[in-house]
């Protein structure tokens, strides 16, 4: 078994290699995880990402899944309807109060 550096990168074709170790030719993710020095337990994300996400499954650092960008987006609409409208209900008041 090999010691990896902590935080240390790996790019999206090995991952993708070592799932396919895993789902295309049987494996054992713990297996897998020793002979390259990390856990079980990223080799099976790494599985469950390609599982779930096909080839959007490792975007790059600082980019999202189309979904989760999709939602991200919507909250930032929402949060800034509700700034605006805030600022509306304040303006009505005050316009309400030198109308008297």
């Amino acid at each position: 078994m090999s010691v990896l550096a902590k935080g240390t990168r790996f790019t999206d074709e090995y991952k993708r290699e070592i799932v396919r170790l895993v789902t295309e030719l049987g494996k054992e993710p713990a297996e897998v995880a020793a002979d390259i020095g990390v856990t079980t337990r990223t080799v099976q994300k790494w599985v469950k990402a390609i599982e779930t996400h096909g080839d959007d499954a490792f975007p790059s650092k600082g980019n999202r899944h189309a979904v989760e960008e999709e939602i991200w987006k919507q909250k930032k609409r929402i949060k800034d309807l509700e700034e605006e409208n805030a600022i509306l209900k304040k303006a009505m008041s005050i316009f309400a109060k030198d109308g008297k």
